[in-house]
């Protein structure tokens, strides 16, 4: 049972009035394209965190769409598969994005407010997002779990360090996390319930860990830059959680377009003029230090981690 379950035991979760469940859709023929991997987990719920999930809705498209559209001469005829993956490759090698916009995907997916924060700095989806002016939210809050715990970075001013804290301090935070949760969905029900306070300010009591839901629609082009970004080390670990589950997605949806991206986009890097003459130079056998490259300390620290240079 999960802290928070413990700290309110006695109280019985609220489930949004939103539908959560996937429904049973009618059956269709269709004459469009269709990708048999994507099939199987249509309408699927994939669990993320502790209460969160990411369902595919709908989608259009597949690797055959894309190369269709870089061969519209070809129209509907495509030629041997090696080739088709070939194409994929190159597309994705020369940045050539248009053929991967013609593939499209619709998810519902289910996650903490403070991660709907960096998911929304994407503006290059279409969003639909439950609404706490006309509904209710449920009782339900992100609490990490006691390994997930760390102390700040001291180098990096957005995210955690490496440094775990000790037992004690972790119980202790996992307690004020659940308590204070509670607490205010508490008072949150009262304003809602006892004084008749509005919905839409009844809700700003919640802390940023409280879950929301939301209709997510993209195209396959800028959910690479997503996933570029949010499935990296840098990234924040929450976050990281759902881009590895839409990652596995489009591995089902589009096989050849997710090698190409993991072959030549997902930990790829951009290397300067500047960088390429340090390379060179290195080639050649100088001892290459941070004052005869011409790098800052950060720019050659960030060198050195990329190459795995050594001191």
């Amino acid at each position: 049972m999960s802290a928070l379950a413990k700290c309110s035991k006695d109280q019985e979760i609220r489930k949004p009035e939103a539908v959560n469940d996937a429904v049973e859709l009618p059956k269709f023929d269709t004459h469009r394209i269709t990708s048999p991997g994507l099939e199987k987990v249509l309408q699927k719920q994939i669990s993320v965190l502790d209460h969160g999930f990411i369902r595919v809705i709908d989608y259009m498209g597949t690797d055959a769409s894309i190369v269709q559209a870089a061969r519209v001469s070809y129209g509907a005829g495509t030629k041997k598969i090696s080739e088709d993956r070939g194409l994929i490759n190159y597309l994705m090698r020369h940045s050539h994005t248009t053929p991967f916009e013609m593939c499209e995907i619709k998810l519902h997916i289910k996650l903490p407010i403070f991660v709907m924060r960096h998911w929304v700095r994407h503006r290059t989806a279409s969003i639909n997002e439950y609404s706490a002016r006309y509904s209710i939210l449920s009782n339900e809050f992100y609490i990490p779990e006691m390994e997930k715990l760390a102390k700040q970075s001291k180098t990096n001013k957005q995210g955690r360090s490496d440094a775990a804290l000790d037992t004690a301090q972790a119980e202790e935070i996992i307690k004020i996390l659940s308590e204070s949760s509670a607490e205010a969905y508490e008072n949150y029900m009262h304003m809602l319930e006892n004084l008749s306070l509005a919905r839409e300010l009844a809700r700003t009591v919640l802390p940023v860990n409280v879950y929301t839901e939301m209709y997510w629609k993209i195209n396959l082009h800028n959910l690479f830059h997503f996933l570029k970004l949010r499935a990296g080390s840098h990234a924040q670990y929450e976050i990281r959680c759902y881009a590895k589950e839409i990652l596995n997605i489009v591995k089902c949806w589009v096989p050849f377009s997710y090698d190409a991206f993991v072959r030549y986009q997902k930990e790829s890097v951009a290397i300067s003029p500047q960088w390429i003459k340090i390379i060179g130079r290195m080639i050649k056998g100088d001892d290459v230090t941070q004052e005869s490259s011409g790098l800052g300390a950060g720019e050659w620290n960030e060198f050195r981690e990329i190459f795995e240079i050594q001191d």
